[in-house]
Order: structure tokens, then C-alpha cells, then sequence
């Protein structure tokens, strides 16, 4: 076993910086919409078909104007928590290289964070431009990329940063000949971690990178029931107008 005792004294910093452009944009994507409520059409353009043309409209009001800007906020909040549990997150140190793979461990969780605070970033960019084209009545065959583009960009960075770091984990120590031990009891076919007595909710993935879900956690069943709340909200302010 291999343990970061500075986790509780020095634990990794959570990245505000990376939340600002979420957190602006947001705010922005709400401050334009106030503005041009009195003028937006009466019926809004609240779905765009493949060839960019609107296929489903809305009778104007504030659910169906703010709907995407109600998106942005769960988006935000749901991400933001998920960046500070990651970096709150067990490491998984190797006990064959300590030192290293602690340095490599709290590297890799700020990374993730940034990366997760990125995409939420770029994704509400992408509601942004969504919304303004929902808002002036803008019909273009590009309408379905202003998010996809985006949120793909981001995505591939994302994973090509996190893989390229995920490689050396020990760097140049000294092989201890200790061996590291991943108990299987805890872990459904590999993939699925249950463990009601570790309190981190979230933890390293056994297989590729990222973390996955403690779900012996009650707070991942919060987090599911949370993400299904703000589908079904969503789908409820789009379709009820």
C-alpha cells in the first residue's frame, strides 16, 4: 500500500480560473437574452433539422426564450461539482514507485478538472451561439455545428491530454519491488467500483483513463438522479413552451 499523507494538509487546488469562462459566458448568454426578449420573434425556433433549417417552433415565453440558458446553469453546476470531486478523488499510487506516481496522481486529477471545466466551457459557448440563433430568428445550414463543433473540439483535446499524460506514472524513481494490488472484490466485471467503505465518490478507472463512480457512494446516486432531473427539466421547459 502506497498513501499521500499531504493529501489532507496540501491537497490539489480546485482550478477557479477554469471555471471563469463557464461561469462568464453563462452569465453573458442570460444578460443578452434579457435584453433582447421584448424583440424576439413570437415564435422561437427551438430545434434545427440536418439541413439547418428549424423543424420545431415555440410560442415565445420565458421557458421556452431561457431554456438554454437553464441548460448552461445545470451544466455548469453539474461539471463544476464533478471537477472538485476529482480533485478531492483517491489517488491510485503505485507502491513500486511512491513518490513519483503521488506527483504523477495530483498532476493528473488538476488535469482532469481543467480538462472537464474546458469542456463546460465550450459547451456553453456552443448554448451561447445556439441561443442567439434561436433569438434573432436566424436561419442558416450551420446551425447544427454551432454546438457539435465545439463540444467535439473540446473533447478530443481533452482526451489527447489526459492520454499523453496518463503514460509514465512513476517517471525516472527507482523500482521499489513492491507490487501494486487493486482488490477485485470491490469491482464488477473490471468496470464497475462498489465500495460503501471508501468515502471518495469518485476514483480511477481500472481500464483507460478518467475516474469512474464509487457506487456503493450514496452521493453517485444523488449525481445520477441530479443528471436525470435536469434531462427531464429540460425536455419539460423545451416541449411545455
Amino acid at each position: 500500500m502506497a498513501v499521500d499523507t499531504e493529501l489532507r494538509t496540501n491537497p490539489p487546488r480546485f482550478p477557479w480560473r477554469w471555471l471563469a469562462p463557464a461561469v462568464i459566458i453563462t452569465a453573458g448568454t442570460a444578460a443578452i437574452g434579457i435584453l433582447l426578449y421584448p424583440s424576439m420573434p413570437q415564435d422561437l425556433a427551438v430545434h434545427y433539422g440536418v439541413n439547418g433549417a428549424p423543424d420545431r417552433m415555440e410560442v415565445k415565453s420565458v421557458g421556452s426564450a431561457f431554456s438554454l440558458v437553464f441548460l448552461q446553469l445545470g451544466l455548469t453546476a453539474l461539471l463544476a461539482g464533478m471537477a472538485a470531486a476529482i480533485v478531492r478523488s483517491r489517488p491510485d499510487l503505485d507502491p513500486a514507485r511512491p513518490t513519483g506516481s503521488a506527483r504523477w496522481a495530483r498532476h493528473y486529477m488538476s488535469l482532469g478538472a481543467q480538462a472537464l471545466l474546458g469542456l463546460v466551457g465550450m459547451i456553453d459557448l456552443g448554448l451561447m451561439a445556439s441561443s442567439l440563433l434561436m433569438w434573432t430568428g436566424t436561419v442558416t445550414r450551420w446551425a447544427p455545428l454551432v454546438i457539435v463543433l465545439p463540444v467535439l473540439a473540446s473533447v478530443v483535446a481533452a482526451v489527447a491530454v489526459l492520454a499523453r499524460n496518463n503514460r509514465d506514472r512513476g517517471g525516472e524513481e527507482e523500482d521499489t519491488g513492491l507490487t501494486h494490488r487493486d482488490d477485485d472484490r470491490y469491482w464488477r466485471a473490471g468496470l464497475i467500483y462498489i465500495n460503501r467503505e471508501d468515502p471518495a465518490l469518485l476514483v480511477p478507472r481500472r481500464f483507460g483513463i478518467g475516474w469512474t463512480l464509487n457506487f456503493g457512494d450514496p452521493r453517485a446516486a444523488m449525481l445520477l438522479a441530479g443528471v436525470a432531473a435536469l434531462i427531464g427539466l429540460v425536455i419539460t421547459l423545451r416541449l411545455g413552451g
